[in-house]
């Protein structure tokens, strides 16, 4: 009797644990397909927004491609795709000979077979259940099978084509015939657990799929714990201490692996929902730091950042890539309740309420990443740098052809978003805004894989939220320079000293280089005279207006303002793109000419964002006191505010104002505020190495001890009295 009611007990436990196991398999399966279709109101209403801007037909990135799935799927596309289709299930005008290593043509292949896959499963496109569809489906799968293809970047065949595979496999599922099953699931067994950061994530979320196509929870589990186990912060790649991403080494990564990055988990934080295996708060919460802390501050209506760019500079990249980061908060916003009003904030400055003021303000520094963002209601600025901590930038697979200068302090400006839009194939790469570096006809360096370092230590940033100074210790290429940044409320001030060459190259500082957003004005005899170039020589001060951006140019200083129209190949910047692929752009640039070989030359302007002509005409450089712009300090006084911005490349000794004297024993970045017989001083170590910092204010001693560990370069703050 006992071994009987046993054997019942140990029959209902293996029952419950089968129907269990399938269950949560189904549920993970439907999660799955729910996705791939879109079957989500509230996606559909960014995906109306999404394809206000055309489809496009040349795409190499991976959010780029999953971002043209979501366009609606017309009869006319798959009528297309059916009768383009080869009796032997290929596609005529696929080049399935092609070693391109980033635009791979015949993943496209893959590509299509996902997308009749979709038009068989959706009611909507008008060949749901098809038998044409169904059978083109057999037969294209089939020739992928045999053919067996193979690209000479690894990540094509271990990443891309596994995972645009999966989907189609796990949608066409229940009309595989075993044959195909058997050389489906090979393809996808090329993708196995590791690497590190977005890639082990996209890897074990093929392993994952591969895992619901043959019914085994355990793998499936083994998967999603491998994918939980990058959501963490504080390893040498992925998610930061200061809420950016990192990959191949200490080199931000915003727009290409960390955009990524959230887009897989807040699809896996969706496909695991309602199971057994779904995220816990606390992962959600360290997604939510990164996207609602991060990438909402690089996110400028419904543009991404150029600085955030890495090296992706694809058509519609700022878009496609701002677009991919709201599918991610929205998605996470239906899983993580907790955080969902921070995603909603984001969704609402970027896409819902574009062209009203953010509500997202402050000045921030990703201290991690030598990158600082200064956001106002009707501007926002950013500017990257690198250090012998951080990485530059990078080039590989065809992409970033140019991108040499791109963290040498570019300097981008903000008020429609898309002041720099598709602007690449039409840029002098050599005159990123912000930047200084040599005027030239030799082609620019090549970049590779590992990227580029800026020497110096001394890269960094001090602020109280809304006020800072920003600063560099450039020396790259031949080129010295002590570069910084003053933000403000209403102006960003540019200041470089020691500027020095050794090529014997013209040197140049550029100030601005964008799409054009309106005619090209120089102040004359207080007048602004409409312009579209002026060769400008040392004279006290100059001005000019475009669009809705002031300029004003303090010293005497030699350069030029042009407004004109330029062309360029995309497949210059990408290779990927066909070489006749052009881009016409009317292009505004403003720039300092420093000479052949400076010995220590300077440059001081100011940039004014969402300006009147009238405000830029009336702007009074007075308030703002210029105390020293040297080799050693870079000190300025703001009357209005009664602060002083201090970058100090040596031990400071410096007499700030009749009642301020700063002594210090290190160098540093310093911000002091005077209220009345009170002073705040806020003190950054930009090289990131100091314990502890002596200064003496007024002949009284203080000592500071420094952030720590992850903390190491952000501001702290000591209150003194005068």
């Amino acid at each position: 009797m006992k071994k009987t009611l046993f054997i019942i007990l140990l029959s209902l436990l293996i029952s419950v644990s089968f129907y269990t196991h399938a269950d949560e398999i189904e549920t993970i399966k439907q999660n799955y397909i729910r996705l791939l279709l879109s079957e989500n109101e509230k996606e559909q209403e960014l995906v109306n927004l999404l394809i206000e801007f055309p489809k496009e037909s040349v795409v190499s990135d991976r959010m780029a491609v999953e971002l043209m799935d979501r366009y609606h799927i017309t009869s006319s596309d798959i009528g297309g795709l059916l009768e383009s289709l080869q009796p032997d299930g290929s596609w005529s005008d696929v080049d399935y000979s092609s070693q391109n290593r980033s635009g791979w043509s015949p993943k496209v292949h893959v590509e299509r077979i996902l997308i009749l896959t979709k038009a068989y499963r959706l009611p909507s496109s008008g060949y749901f259940e098809s038998k044409e569809v169904e059978t083109a489906i057999h037969k294209s799968l089939q020739y992928w099978i045999d053919r067996k293809l193979v690209s000479l970047n690894w990540w094509h065949n271990q990443i891309g084509i596994p995972k645009t595979l999966g989907g189609a496999l796990i949608l066409f599922e229940s009309k595989l015939t075993p044959q195909e099953k058997e050389g489906a699931l090979g393809i996808m067994n090329n993708a196995k657990f590791g690497m590190t950061g977005q890639n082990k994530v996209w890897l074990a979320g093929n392993v994952l799929v591969r895992g619901l196509l043959e019914n085994d929870l355990n793998l499936v589990i083994s998967a999603r714990d491998t994918i939980v186990s990058e959501i963490k912060i504080g390893d040498q790649e992925g998610i930061k201490y200061d809420n950016s991403f990192h990959q191949h080494g200490a080199q931000q990564q915003f727009g290409n692996y960390g955009a990524a990055y959230i887009s897989s988990m807040s699809f896996w934080s969706q496909m695991f929902s309602g199971t057994a295996i779904g995220f816990d708060q606390s992962q959600l919460d360290v997604l939510s730091g990164l996207i609602n802390n991060g990438y909402r501050r690089i996110l400028w209506n419904g543009y991404m950042d150029v600085n955030a760019l890495g090296r992706q500079f694809f058509r519609m990249a700022q878009i496609h890539k701002a677009f991919s980061v709201g599918f991610s908060a929205l998605m996470l916003s239906e899983v993580d309740k907790v955080n969902a009003n921070k995603y909603n904030d984001l969704i609402k400055d970027n896409f819902e309420n574009r062209g009203q003021p953010t509500s997202l303000t402050g000045l921030y520094h990703f201290w991690m990443s030598d990158m600082t963002v200064q956001r106002r209601p009707l501007w926002m600025a950013s500017v990257k740098m690198s250090s012998d901590r951080v990485i530059g930038a990078e080039a590989g697979n065809g992409d970033n052809l140019k991108g040499y200068y791109l963290a040498d302090g570019a300097t981008y400006t903000y008020v429609d978003g898309d002041e720099y839009s598709n602007i690449y194939p039409c840029w002098d790469w050599r005159k990123l805004p912000g930047i200084t570096s040599y005027e030239t006809d030799t082609p620019l360096k090549a970049l590779s894989w590992g990227g580029y370092h800026n020497s110096s230590n001394f890269v960094g940033n001090v602020n109280n939220g809304h006020f800072g100074i920003t600063a560099m210790d450039f020396y790259r290429d031949g080129i010295t320079a002590r570069k910084a940044w003053i933000f403000t409320d209403d102006y960003v001030l540019c200041l470089g000293a020691a500027i020095s060459a050794d090529s014997g190259c013209v040197v140049t500082t550029s100030i601005e280089q964008q799409v054009k957003k309106g005619d090209l004005f120089q102040l004359r005899n207080n007048a602004w005279d409409k312009t579209s170039l002026v060769e400008f020589t040392p004279q006290n001060e100059v001005r000019f207006f475009s669009g809705n951006k002031g300029y004003i140019i303090l010293e005497p200083q030699k350069g030029k303002a042009i407004l004109e129209s330029r062309t360029g190949k995309w497949n210059d910047v990408m290779s990927m793109y066909p070489k006749d692929m052009i881009e016409n752009k009317e292009v505004f640039s403003l720039w300092i000419d420093h000479g052949k070989d400076p010995e220590s030359s300077i440059y001081k302007y100011f940039i004014l964002p969402a300006k009147s002509q009238e405000e830029v005409k009336t702007f009074n450089v007075e308030d703002i006191q210029i105390i020293r712009n040297t080799k050693d300090i870079q000190a300025v006084w703001l009357s209005k505010e009664n602060m002083a911005l201090v970058a100090s490349y040596i031990p400071a000794d410096i007499q700030i104002s009749k009642d301020i004297h700063l002594k210090s024993n290190e160098t540093g970045l310093f911000l002091i505020k005077q209220d009345g017989k009170k002073l705040k001083i806020t003190f950054a170590d930009p090289t990131q190495q100091l314990e502890t910092v002596k200064l003496e204010i007024n002949k009284k001693k203080y000592n500071l001890n420094l952030p720590k560990g992850e903390k190491r370069g952000t501001s702290l703050s000591l209150d003194v009295s005068l």
